[in-house]
């Protein structure tokens, strides 16, 4: 039988073993806290027929109606497998770094010998003394790593979210541009069939007819253009939203961008205090608190690895038919003939010094990217604003009075209508204007929140 004490010993091995499951609920609630203006606070894992049956329901309800850019969002998170599959990922990280903080199941090792007539039965209950005597520090750094796969889960989404946010503003934008190009078609088609009648009757060269020709091919091929554009911004948001065929086809979008802001923000708070909200921020500082507490573990395991056991033997005489039983302990040292362990404590500091240097980097890249996407923000909303108060008022004012003086007799029909794509042309400009701001918008967004600049445009 073994000992009372060993048994308490084991006992309590196992208690200091015990480690909290991983809780994506509360993992989801983190994330929902650290990105609100992504997530809405709607991101969740469906597990449940009654939650599929919820999303299901809700993604109905979105299409039911025109989609803008908030409800694009619902409809990813609620729709897409590419978020579900972030979160289930997420989940698996936070489960691989939970598993690192528990220590080893412990090894029954079972003999049986004979020799003449003595049957002697032997068992070894071993474990990892080093792994028990580091359980702490390793549940801690379980802990850090559990923490940085959660954030990163958190960041993943804000990246998914931005590319939902762009695609519906290129989707929306392209089919507002396609509804201008279609126009430009139509004045264009009029005026080479005007040109053609007279043509015929004598009223104008093969020159005039042909320079109307020009405009008409070029605003056909103009027009095919924007056809594709129109057609591939939004299979790229469908593919964004997860929808399948019958989805897609009813997925109605707004006729036109939003309105510009009356006011742009103001320029993102860059301080130290506001630099430790961002997520990739307190990745990198977890990476290094985790890095550096792995170290001191990893130096004493490179050093010296103890298998401590617990032995029970029974031992069986048949010729007096006695049995006797013996209790004993074992250690297990493996010695560092050849490996020392030099390599590994190597790796161990480059690790460490790798951690430091990243986190390093993205503190000191962090206010730069700030000022960056900012400044492509306060720029695309002063060209926007141009376009909006200036050039398109005064390609409106020029086209009222060549209609006047067209009716006057002043101006020939052929400049009206030339005149009138001009107008069309600033406005699909403008759009075109409003489109980079609000991509724009987006990645400021993405990059306040601690989202590296580089995953989302600032402007097409």
């Amino acid at each position: 039988m073994f000992h009372f004490k060993t048994a308490l010993a084991l006992a309590a091995a196992w208690a200091l073993a015990g480690c909290a499951s991983v809780d994506i609920d509360s993992a989801l609630r983190e994330a929902n806290d650290a990105a609100p203006a992504f997530t809405q606070g709607r991101l969740e894992l469906a597990r449940t027929p009654s939650q599929h049956d919820a999303r299901a329901k809700l993604v109905e309800a979105l299409l039911a109606a025109p989609v803008g850019s908030d409800a694009a969002v619902q409809l990813a998170l609620a729709n897409s497998p590419q978020f579900q599959a972030i979160v289930a990922q997420g989940w698996a990280d936070m489960a691989e770094a939970n598993q690192g903080g528990r220590i080893t199941n412990p090894l029954l090792s079972l003999e049986r010998m004979r020799l003449g007539n003595e049957l002697e039965i032997g068992r070894l209950l071993s474990f990892g003394l080093l792994d028990l005597l580091t359980l702490p520090q390793r549940q801690g750094i379980a802990r850090n790593r559990e923490s940085q796969s959660r954030l990163q889960m958190a960041s993943r989404v804000v990246e998914q979210v931005g590319v939902v946010r762009q695609a519906w503003i290129r989707a929306v934008a392209a089919q507002q541009v396609l509804a201008y190009a279609g126009q430009v078609h139509e004045s264009a088609d009029a005026s080479a069939e005007l040109a053609r009648r007279m043509e015929r009757a004598g009223n104008f060269n093969k020159l005039q007819r042909a320079r109307q020709q020009l405009f008409y091919a070029d605003a056909t091929a103009r027009l095919a253009s924007a056809r594709h554009d129109a057609t591939s911004t939004r299979e790229q948001l469908v593919r964004a939203l997860g929808l399948d065929d019958a989805q897609a086809s009813r997925l109605v979008l707004p006729p036109r961008l939003p309105d510009l802001p009356k006011q742009p923000l103001a320029a993102p708070d860059i301080t130290s205090a506001a630099l430790q909200q961002r997520l990739d921020w307190r990745v990198a500082r977890l990476q290094l608190q985790a890095a550096a507490q792995a170290q001191g573990i990893d130096v004493m395991a490179s050093l010296i690895d103890i298998e401590a056991g617990v032995r029970h033997d029974t031992v069986f005489d048949n010729a007096s038919g006695q049995r006797t039983s013996r209790n004993g302990i074992e250690l297990g040292i493996r010695l560092p003939l050849f490996d020392a362990g030099d390599a590994r404590r190597a790796g161990m500091n480059a690790r460490t010094l790798a951690a430091a240097s990243r986190f390093n980097s993205v503190a000191g890249q962090a206010t730069s990217q700030l000022r960056e996407s900012y400044s492509a923000y306060r720029t695309a909303f002063d060209i926007a604003t141009h376009y909006r108060d200036e050039i398109v008022p005064l390609r409106q004012t020029m086209s009222e009075e060549n209609v006047l003086r067209y009716n006057g007799m002043l101006l020939s029909v052929f400049e009206l209508l030339a005149d009138a794509r001009e107008q069309i042309t600033s406005v699909m400009e403008s759009i075109d204007a409003q489109q980079r701001f609000w991509l724009a918008d987006a990645a400021l967004a993405a990059a306040v929140t601690g989202q590296p600049a580089t995953t989302l445009d600032a402007a097409p």
